[in-house]
C-alpha cells in the first residue's frame, strides 16, 4: 500500500470513527474495511488488517467499562474462549464460505435490530429477567456470532447486543459492555488466523489502531455517562447505516 500524506489522514480519521461509534454501537468494520480497500488493500488483507485495528478499539472499550463496574467479569471470563474459538473457526472457512446469502440476511436483519431499538418498550438501562438461561447462551449466541464475527462480520456488536439485551435481560449499557468484552475476544481469534496466514498490512494496522484506541475510548466514557440515552438511538442509526451500506454496495 503506498502511503501519502491524504491516505494516512484518512485511514487515522476512519480508524478514530470506527473506534467511536464500535464502542457504542457496533458497526465499526463498515467504516474501516472501506478505508482500507479505498487505500489500495486487497479484500483478504483488508478484513485481516481491519482485525488489527478492532483489536486496539475493543480493548480500549472494554477496559472502561470494566473499570466503570458495568461488566459480571465471573459470568462473561466462560464465554471468552467459546467467542474467541468460534471466531478463529470462521476465519478458517471465510474465503470457502458461500457469502451470497449471508450479504441478502444481513441488512434485513440489521433493520429489524433497528426497528426493536426504535419502538420496543422497557429498553433502557434496567436489568430484566433473562429469556435464556446462561448455559443457553453460552451455547448458542455466543458461539453462532464468534462464528460470524470471523467468517464475515458486519453488525456483530449490534447482534451481540440485542441478544444480551432480549434474551439475557441486561440493559442496554450493560449489554454494551458484555458485548465488547465477547467483540475483544473475537476479535483476537480471528486476527489470529490472518496474521498466520499474512493477510495483514502491519503498519496500517497499528496507525489505524492507536486512531481507534483514541476513538474507542472517547465513545466508551460517553456511553458510560449517557447509558440508553445515547446507545440506543446511536444503535439505531447506526444498523440503518449498515443495512443502506450493505444493500447498496
Amino acid at each position: 500500500m503506498d502511503l501519502d500524506g491524504a491516505t494516512v489522514l484518512l485511514l487515522l480519521v476512519a480508524g478514530f470513527l470506527a473506534g467511536f461509534v464500535d464502542s457504542i454501537a457496533g458497526g465499526g468494520g463498515l467504516i474501516g474495511i472501506p478505508a482500507l480497500l479505498f487505500a489500495g488493500a486487497g479484500p483478504l488483507t483488508a478484513l485481516g488488517t481491519n482485525k488489527v485495528q478492532a483489536i486496539f478499539g475493543a480493548a480500549a472499550a472494554a477496559r472502561t467499562y470494566v473499570r466503570s463496574g458495568h461488566v459480571k467479569t465471573e459470568a462473561v471470563a466462560r464465554l471468552v474462549p467459546i467467542s474467541f474459538a468460534a471466531a478463529g473457526v470462521g476465519a478458517l472457512l471465510a474465503t470457502r464460505m458461500p457469502t451470497q446469502f449471508l450479504e441478502r440476511a444481513i441488512p434485513v436483519a440489521l433493520i429489524a435490530i433497528a426497528l426493536f431499538f426504535a419502538l420496543a418498550p422497557n429498553v433502557d438501562d434496567l436489568t430484566r429477567s433473562p429469556r435464556l438461561s446462561p448455559r443457553l447462551m453460552t451455547v448458542t449466541a455466543v458461539p453462532i456470532l464468534g462464528f460470524y464475527d470471523g467468517a464475515f462480520g458486519p453488525g456483530t456488536g449490534s447482534f451481540l447486543m440485542i441478544s444480551f439485551v432480549a434474551l439475557a435481560g441486561l440493559g442496554v449499557l450493560a449489554a454494551t459492555a458484555h458485548t465488547k468484552i465477547l467483540n475483544l475476544a473475537s476479535n483476537v481469534g480471528a486476527f489470529c488466523v490472518f496474521a498466520a496466514t499474512g493477510a495483514i498490512e502491519w503498519r496500517v494496522g497499528i496507525m489505524m489502531g492507536f486512531a481507534q484506541l483514541c476513538g474507542a475510548g472517547l465513545g466508551a466514557r460517553m456511553a458510560v455517562a449517557n447509558g440508553a440515552r445515547l446507545i440506543r438511538p446511536l444503535l439505531v442509526l447506526t444498523c440503518v447505516g449498515m443495512a443502506v451500506r450493505l444493500l447498496a454496495f
